[in-house]
């Protein structure tokens, strides 16, 4: 499926007032949202609190009759008015993105592509007016999965983390962001749709929905109807009814949560292309044991041999060859790694190899 980043697209018509809802709950919309003023707690609601008609819908039904319609409208009307207290918009250099903060000292979630590179000043725009300090943090380009920092001192309010792994065919979901970019007489826009694929439907891994993403909205959150954030918007494919999220559990993960928190940048965007060393190993084996470089690949430049055992790229551990594998792909051509490498007479060295273009 061919894709775009959320960038320099001019934003559809947006439907505005509370009977948008309406609209939305049938045939997707979106939702203009005013400002109201934050309060540093989270912003979801419990199952316990769902009036007893949307249990059926938070399933992924569809809504049936009046009464159904009117309790959707209050619930998703009630829910906006917390979850734009978390949603901002961030600014880095001259480029206008979105994103969430999910802990009341200012961590925000946005996309990789949005974040840019590490430990870089940038504006964050709460829903009150306000704009406060910050900085990008680290990113996982191959997710587009990105990360920054309140650094102005206060409690923020901030969105409750869910469990994309539960996330169903045709479960309603709520999309927010600045499409177009920030617009101070407009403010938020909602959208609410469901989802059209699971995580794991793809080899990217992401959650597609039908809630209209156009540029601006990239890094803003995706929430269930709970409220809580279950992905980040990333882009969309070859038109506005295929949007494309960045699954909240990859910020789960502790190793790749730690590696963000740190600064680190890594991976690639989808449709770079991937890095080549030129070695083969075995997979079978409990290490990455080198079994053949190849001739003029970047692995021999960079003078690695035959019997030699990969034990980290750039200061991760290495368990096996699978591992090395996963962790080159996840790498850009032209990168340049670092590489602790067991010779066959155990001595140990560390290289830096820049890769190259897989051979086609």
């Amino acid at each position: 499926m061919r894709t775009k980043w959320l960038t320099g697209t001019r934003p559809r018509a947006i439907f505005s007032g509370i009977h948008a809802v309406a609209l939305a709950a049938f045939f997707g919309g979106t939702i203009t949202l005013g400002a109201d003023l934050p309060s540093a707690t989270s912003v979801s609601i419990g199952a316990d609190s769902l009036p007893h008609a949307l249990r059926p819908i938070m399933e992924g039904s569809a809504a049936l009759g009046l009464n159904e319609l009117r309790a959707m409208q209050g619930h998703v009307t009630t829910l906006a008015d917390n979850i734009k207290k978390c949603t901002v918009g961030v600014q880095v250099g001259n480029a206008w993105g979105s994103g969430v903060i999910i802990s009341k000292d200012g961590y925000v979630l946005s996309a990789a592509h949005v974040a840019g590179d590490p430990n870089k000043p940038c504006s964050i725009k709460l829903s009150d007016g306000r704009d406060v300090s910050g900085k990008t943090l680290g990113m996982f380009r191959t997710v587009d999965a990105g990360l920054m920092k309140i650094t102005q001192d206060g409690e923020y309010p901030f969105a409750e983390l869910g469990d994309s792994a539960k996330v169903k065919f045709g479960s309603w979901c709520i999309a927010l962001g600045h499409p177009g970019g920030f617009q101070e007489d407009r403010g938020l826009v909602l959208r609410l749709g469901r989802v059209l694929a699971e995580p794991g439907d793809h080899t990217d891994h992401t959650i597609t929905t039908d809630c209209t993403l156009v540029g601006g909205d990239s890094g803003g959150p995706l929430f269930d109807l709970q409220g809580r954030v279950i992905g980040i918007n990333s882009r969309i494919g070859e038109n506005n009814s295929t949007n494309m999220h960045v699954p909240v559990n990859t910020y789960h993960d502790r190793e790749i949560w730690k590696r963000m928190v740190s600064g680190e940048a890594w991976g690639r965007l989808p449709g770079q292309e991937a890095g080549w060393l030129g070695v083969r190993g075995d997979s079978e084996a409990k290490e990455a044991k080198i079994l053949s470089v190849l001739p003029g690949s970047p692995a021999e430049s960079g003078g690695m041999k035959a019997g030699d055992v990969v034990l980290a790229l750039d200061e991760r551990p290495i368990a096996d060859f699978p591992a090395l594998t996963k962790a080159i792909d996840d790498c850009r051509k032209n990168e340049s790694v670092k590489l602790k490498l067991r010779h066959s007479d155990q001595t140990i060295e560390e290289i830096h190899v820049r890769l190259g273009k897989r051979p086609s």
